[in-house]
């Protein structure tokens, strides 16, 4: 990562007047989250289709909150990294309009930021499978502590779920369809930590781009994208953002 690579960032996100972020497992690394197909990812110690999967929960929903139970404070007790409050400082002062995520951590909000599109769920709240009620991460705490899993509603006694989307279910549509609409407004996306691999929303810079929109790609590894980026940069987000938002800050005044 070089200091032109960092002016040519800030220049990009000073020149747009609708800025998007889409943020994926590599942001949250920093903040001891494993990703999921790396070498330490979470898919060496879990098998995805015993775990990830609504098949796998329905059939035994007691074994899938059990493992839960095992990740839960990986995900849970994780704080934000800089690079999760970098995009929330970008934001603040007016120069990023949205983050979608395909996180389910909580760590852009916990950072400070407000227009978060979370196109996979979040692990921290739950919902009922038969009345569809949602429930906050402490009652959901409450009961992995007390291992009475697995965990029932309040309301109606069903079977809860957490409120993420596992292989085998549709994205929540309201969600991803407003994403859509967002991409295809803006003039500048910025991809962090996404290897641009899952679908369907590793088409959304294609989605951006086709639009008129400029790409930034941050990320450690190489993507299928690279090569139709506007600029590209491996490296760890957590130092990258925060220089690029000091450029920009600097440039501003």
């Amino acid at each position: 990562m070089s200091e032109n690579q960092i002016r040519e960032a800030a220049h990009l996100i000073l020149d747009s007047t609708s800025t998007v972020a889409l943020t994926g497992a590599g942001i949250s690394t920093e903040s001891g989250i494993p990703d999921f197909r790396g070498p330490d990812g979470l898919w060496t110690k879990v098998d995805p289709m015993k775990f990830a999967s609504i098949n796998a929960f329905l059939s035994d929903p007691k074994a899938w909150w059990e493992t839960a139970a095992q990740l839960a404070p990986t995900l849970l007790d994780a704080k934000p990294n800089a690079a999760h409050q970098a995009l929330a400082k970008l934001e603040k002062i007016g120069l990023l309009q949205c983050i979608i995520t395909q996180n389910i951590d909580g760590l852009h909000q916990r950072a400070g930021s407000q227009k978060v599109l979370e196109v996979h769920g979040n692990f921290g709240n739950a919902v009922c499978i038969v009345c569809h009620e949602r429930v906050n991460r402490r009652y959901v705490e409450r009961k992995i502590k007390k291992k009475q899993l697995p965990p029932t509603c309040p309301s109606c006694g069903g079977i809860l779920k957490i409120d993420a989307v596992l292989f085998g279910e549709a994205l929540p549509q309201e969600i991803y369809r407003h994403a859509i609409k967002v991409v295809g407004d803006c003039q500048l996306m910025i991809v962090v930590g996404s290897s641009l691999t899952v679908y369907p929303v590793a088409s959304l810079p294609n989605i951006a781009t086709q639009s008129g929109s400029k790409l930034i790609i941050l990320n450690q590894e190489p993507t299928l994208l690279d090569a139709t980026a506007d600029l590209v940069i491996h490296a760890k987000a957590g130092d990258t953002l925060t220089r690029i938002f000091d450029q920009v800050r600097r440039t501003r005044r």
